[in-house]
């Protein structure tokens, strides 16, 4: 029976790990949920799940799970922000955890996790993305396991089964869907609403990464975590626009064979997964019907459409630093882009604003603190990326 933390719970990686968790009653049970917003929807998981820990981001948080707590129940430990997300990370009582805090804001639990020896389910991809090979290290030493839950790179891992060597891979092909915005004319891009850009045609998704799937920072998000999950060099790992999002992600082997993985745009799939890992066990997802599989259409992206995906190449190839810088100032403008401060063609603006400003520091990154310390220089320093005017 493995004791499972969801830092995320409410969100759609929270949602579909509890229903894998509902269908193998004998294999799970939920130790502690964490939820940033909403309190109503954390108090009934907690309840449903009998989860004997909940952490929320402050008293205000606090005061809301109490109110719509049934006042005949219990309460659960309650525990709070940072500090909570930490402890509990490392709670003895804590077997595996479910990393899926969006943003940086998911690195210090996660990273706190993986020092603590635990199994971590990552679908967060900040951790990757700012402490790369720091995060890489501590799993390492520390003999935690890390599993990767994007589809993406959860497919390339299932494909990597059975012990194939590094040297044995030409390349690793990330697919994407290329957006709401792949047919659209360049032209329009400027005037995209938040609204328009949150509406993924494949999968669902909250509002932060469906704005980095519309511009396809999240594919660079995904290479850069595949560098590090994997160990390979950026110029082996390629991106191709795939609109149908069926074949998951692939690995090209020095002989010329291709696998692939394929399957329904379903989360729970990679999430099951993981957790039974190395088994197999029940999704509860629908059978993938061939039959109706009319065709496959793969594409280069085109970085002109694109230049976030180019952004992060040259993040990656320049150094740790700059992917904190990417990641940082990826954040602000998406941030000012839901609040309608920023135009989406903006976005890709602030981001090569503070790569060229972090390309002329010289800025170590040895210990985690150093992350942290560079991410927060970076967002003080947002205001002289940021357009003077929308």
């Amino acid at each position: 029976m493995q004791s499972i933390t969801i830092f995320g719970a409410t969100g759609s990686i929270g949602n579909s790990t509890l229903d894998i968790v509902r269908r193998h009653p004998d294999r799970f049970r939920v130790y502690a949920l964490s939820a940033q917003r909403r309190m109503q929807k954390l108090a009934q998981l907690a309840l449903a799940f009998a989860a004997e820990v909940v952490i929320v981001p402050d008293v205000q948080a606090v005061d809301s799970f109490r109110q719509h707590w049934p006042a005949h129940q219990p309460l659960p430990e309650i525990r709070m922000g940072q500090r909570g997300l930490c402890e509990t990370a490392r709670d003895p009582q804590t077997d595996c955890v479910v990393a899926a805090i969006v943003g940086i804001a998911g690195l210090a639990s996660a990273f706190e996790a993986a020092q603590a020896g635990k199994r971590i389910l990552l679908a967060n991809k900040e951790a990757l993305v700012a402490a790369g090979s720091l995060f890489m290290h501590t799993v390492q030493t520390h003999d935690a396991q890390l599993l990767p839950v994007d589809s993406e790179h959860n497919a390339i891992f299932q494909c990597l089964q059975n012990g194939r060597e590094k040297q044995q891979i030409q390349r690793l092909i990330l697919t994407a869907s290329g957006g709401p915005f792949r047919d659209t004319a360049i032209g329009e891009l400027d005037q995209v609403t938040p609204e328009q850009a949150c509406r993924h045609p494949n999968w669902s998704m909250g509002q932060k990464i469906s704005v980095d799937s519309a511009t396809m920072l999240n594919k660079g998000l995904e290479v850069i975590e595949a560098h590090f999950l994997f160990g390979l060099a950026p110029d082996k790992i390629d991106v191709i626009i795939h609109p149908e999002s069926t074949v998951h992600s692939m690995v090209e082997f020095i002989d010329g064979s291709l696998l692939a993985q394929l399957g329904n745009t379903d989360m729970r799939i990679p999430i099951s997964y993981a957790m039974g890992y190395p088994e197999r066990i029940e999704s509860n997802t629908p059978a993938f019907d061939l039959c109706k599989l009319q065709q496959l259409n793969f594409s280069l992206p085109d970085v002109g459409r694109f230049p976030c995906l180019k952004l992060a190449f040259d993040a990656l190839k320049a150094g740790q630093p700059e992917c904190i810088a990417l990641n940082a100032a990826n954040e602000v403008a998406v941030a000012q882009f839901l609040q309608g401060r920023l135009r989406f063609t903006q976005i890709s603006h602030v981001i090569n604003r503070a790569l060229d400003w972090q390309s002329g520091q010289s800025t170590p990154i040895s210990h985690i603190d150093d992350v942290f310390q560079l991410d927060a220089l970076i967002r003080e320093r947002a205001g002289a990326f940021l357009p003077a005017a929308v």
